[in-house]
């Protein structure tokens, strides 16, 4: 490991050099692609350094305590020393974890993808709660959200619903959340108090640009129609709804959410290129399925994940058997506390697999 940080340092001193080489900086292209290098190697090479600052330490006060001094300067190096084996410990294990291979697509802009499943209105209800949680959840990091696709039924409660969610890192976080949502709790039609459980699919999808997906519009049939929604907010007197429909996957995706017809086609082959990206990803994991049935949020649509339970106040991840007992403010978009746990748990059975 420590031969691979040497190796790794040196590189980031070439990096950190030509990036303040004129003739480099005139080539932006260049340019860019080093400083997006510098800035994946940075935190190791930061982390590695104080490691060894910690082994210098360390080997300081072993030498030290060959020397003649009274007892408090001895039990004075004997703290430095224990300190600093201390630190070379847990900046070893954080190196180990900056040196798992990275998520190609970590970095990227992801697409949300809610489904009311079983349960009908009620559903359909606690996927709009969701959706309402992601958007808070992407407030509170700072990034933003647009919706692409929204079919909602008559209580307001969402059917369907695709939108982006724009910031760095956007997938590293919310990657986990692919999966069966389901909820119990008494709902607000029901008359006799009876909990009720409904399910909720989310699907997140890493954005694709065009170098992802090669996306040739001869294999993509483009049909437009009037849009319609409830109480004939949404209805339009002109063809402005899009469908488009992939041949070689059959992946549909129909937008009528902007007046343009232009931008719901826009917008619907944004989709679509997520898709086919994912489809093509699930490809690759199912080719590595021994190790990715080992990993947390495996991004199985038809895996149940998560239970809210809203009469004792309840969320419990069942992959890594997390339980908290703050729902609303869960709702709200407080979602770190679990997601943390997800990654820790993802990251050590990665370094278990490494070992």
């Amino acid at each position: 490991m420590f031969d691979r940080l040497g190796e790794i340092e040196s590189r980031y001193d070439i990096v950190a050099e030509k990036i303040n080489d004129a003739e480099v900086i005139a080539d932006q292209s260049q340019w860019q692609k080093l400083m997006k290098e510098h800035a994946a190697l940075t935190p190791i090479v930061e982390k590695y350094r104080e490691y060894k600052q910690a082994v210098e330490s360390h080997d300081e006060s072993k030498e030290m305590l060959n020397e003649s001094m009274d007892e408090d300067m001895r039990a004075l190096v004997r703290e430095e020393l224990n300190d600093s084996k201390e630190k070379m410990e847990i900046y070893s294990e954080e190196l180990k974890i900056l040196l798992l291979p990275k998520d190609p697509n970590d970095d990227k802009n992801v697409i949300v993808e809610i489904r009311g499943g079983a349960g009908g209105d009620e559903a359909a209800l606690f996927a709009s709660d969701l959706h309402r949680m992601y958007s808070r959840y992407a407030e509170r990091s700072r990034w933003k959200t647009e919706v692409l696709s929204l079919n909602e039924n008559d209580l307001g409660g969402i059917k369907e619903i695709s939108f982006m969610i724009t910031g760095k890192g956007a997938y590293s976080r919310l990657k986990y959340e692919s999966g069966v949502h389901r909820v119990q709790r008494i709902p607000t039609t029901e008359s006799q108090g009876r909990i009720h459980t409904s399910t909720v699919t989310v699907a997140v999808l890493p954005e694709a640009e065009e170098v992802d997906v090669q996306l040739d519009m001869n294999d993509v049939r483009v049909d437009v129609f009037r849009s319609g929604g409830n109480g004939g907010q949404s209805v339009n007197t002109t063809d402005s709804a899009v469908r488009v429909t992939h041949g070689p996957t059959g992946i549909v995706v129909s937008c009528q959410d902007e007046k343009s017809q232009l931008k719901n086609k826009e917008k619907a082959l944004k989709i679509l290129r997520a898709r086919i990206y994912e489809a093509e990803l699930e490809k690759q994991h199912s080719e590595q399925s021994a190790t990715r049935r080992g990993l947390v949020g495996t991004g199985d649509r038809s895996e149940k994940i998560r239970t809210y339970n809203f009469p004792q106040s309840r969320v419990t991840d069942h992959r890594v058997n997390k339980t908290i007992h703050r729902l609303d403010s869960f709702l709200d978009g407080d979602i770190d506390e679990v997601t943390d746990t997800l990654i820790t748990s993802a990251q050590a059975e990665m370094l278990k697999n490494n070992s």
